[in-house]
């Protein structure tokens, strides 16, 4: 491999607050004090034609690590990153706030259900999530993970603004639909990772024949949640009603507390289909394999496994990680991003070697769908026996999709609100000074 790196611009902050992306001159500018955020292209000359997440290097990536791990730091870019969650919602009509209170009203009394888990919970599972400092382990973050994910909608597809999110599952559902997605009629579904199960929900309205969808995630807050909804089948605010979505109870779904990646306590050869969204970015590697090896073991022969991802192959994602700036707005809240990252293609040959069959294909201009199969009972395949179909990118190298998402300073596609500036550029600049 021949290696090129190319310095193509620069972000230079002032004191007054303001900065400039500009590029390369010979001369640095007359700012005092400035800070500077080197966005670098490195270009790899390989026969692969199908291209891949280049690794983090060179000095603004290496100081931007430094600076996500200041407490400082974290206090202002971790609160911004909400902040921009929150504004995108309202500024696209969905009532995050109002939401956020209505559940939390009529959900009580909200007990302390982690005394009584007798979960152990692995240490990656600890870390501050999602601008939490408990994670996923509060009642705060399953109170607002559904108004987030109709806030994340709205800025995949900002021109739906409050119904993105049913754009943006819609893409996925086509894209999985094309690569051979299918449950048999009385067939089970395991949706792990499932959150407070908008995701279930959603899998049990799509695939009116199966049998049972049983959603597993390892928070009991997000579960309690999820319980709770399902028994109080709120309307949407769209339709006049207090929550982010309109909710049918269903006796098919069974939300569950369970370790996807130790032991789920599902029986082997048991489902027809594991559907994980949004999973394995928020795990280790060493975590994202124990999760395929427990989905194989859960699956019955022919059998198959959904998984809905961001994709750092696509180039709105590899461009965003190259500049240090933008990337750490998006993982400040995110530990394993980087890991995830880094390691999509060793992700995706072992789900290839477990499995056999493993399709791919983008399903927005971001994010990847993915179906593997389970053939007969064998595992561990060859890479000579090994089928991987990967359909992201068009014959010319380009990604299948154009990417449609705002940029991280915007809340909505008709303005570019800069949210996070000032707070975190004044930090920048004491930290400089």
């Amino acid at each position: 491999l021949t290696r090129l790196l190319v310095v193509d611009s620069y972000i230079c902050i002032d004191s007054s607050g303001g900065f400039q992306v500009n590029p390369c001159m010979k001369a640095r500018p007359r700012l005092d004090p400035f800070l500077l955020f080197v966005s670098a292209k490195e270009t790899t000359s390989s026969s692969n034609n199908v291209p891949s997440s280049r690794p983090r290097a060179g000095f603004s990536h290496w100081l931007l690590d430094r600076l996500l791990e200041s407490p400082l730091w974290q206090m202002v870019l971790v609160p911004q990153a909400k902040s921009v969650m929150t504004n995108t919602a309202e500024a696209n009509g969905i009532p995050w706030r109002k939401a956020r209170e209505w559940i939390e009203q009529a959900g009580r009394p909200w007990n302390d259900v982690l005394s009584s888990s007798s979960i152990a919970y692995p240490d990656y599972y600890l870390k501050p999530f999602h601008a939490y400092d408990l994670g996923n382990l509060c009642w705060e973050a399953a109170f607002e993970q559904e108004i987030a994910s109709r806030a994340v909608g709205s800025r995949n597809y900002p021109q739906y603004k409050e119904k993105g999110e049913d754009a943006f599952r819609d893409a996925f559902d086509t894209a999985l639909s094309s690569l051979g997605a299918s449950v048999p009629s009385q067939g089970v579904i395991v949706d792990f990772g499932c959150g407070t199960g908008a995701s279930t929900r959603r899998l049990a309205s799509k695939w009116t024949d199966a049998k049972k969808i049983i959603g597993i995630d390892l928070s009991p807050y997000f579960v309690g949640v999820g319980r709770k909804l399902l028994e109080l089948k709120p309307n949407s605010f769209l339709e006049g009603g207090s929550w982010v979505t309109t909710i049918y109870s269903d006796s098919r779904i069974d939300l569950q507390v369970g370790d996807i990646a130790n032991n789920s306590q599902l029986p082997d050869e048991f489902a027809d289909v594991i559907n994980l969204q949004f999973v394995f970015h928020e795990l280790p590697l060493s975590a994202m394999k124990a999760v395929v090896d427990e989905a194989y073991r859960m699956l019955k022969p022919g059998g198959q496994m959904w998984v809905c991802e961001m994709d750092f192959d696509s180039p709105a994602y590899a461009k965003q990680r190259d500049n240090a700036l933008m990337f750490s707005l998006l993982r400040a809240t995110e530990p394993y991003l980087d890991e995830y990252a880094d390691g999509m293609v060793e992700i995706r040959q072992a789900i290839a070697q477990r499995f056999g069959i493993v399709k791919i294909k983008a399903a927005t201009g971001r994010h990847y769908a993915l179906v593997a199969t389970k053939i007969g009972r064998k595992s561990d395949y060859p890479a000579s026996e090994v089928i991987l179909d990967d359909q992201r990118f068009r014959a010319d190298g380009a990604y299948e999709f154009k990417d449609t998402h705002l940029q991280l300073w915007e809340t909505t596609g008709n303005q570019g609100e800069i949210l996070l500036k000032k707070r975190t550029i004044e930090l920048a600049i004491k930290i400089v000074e």
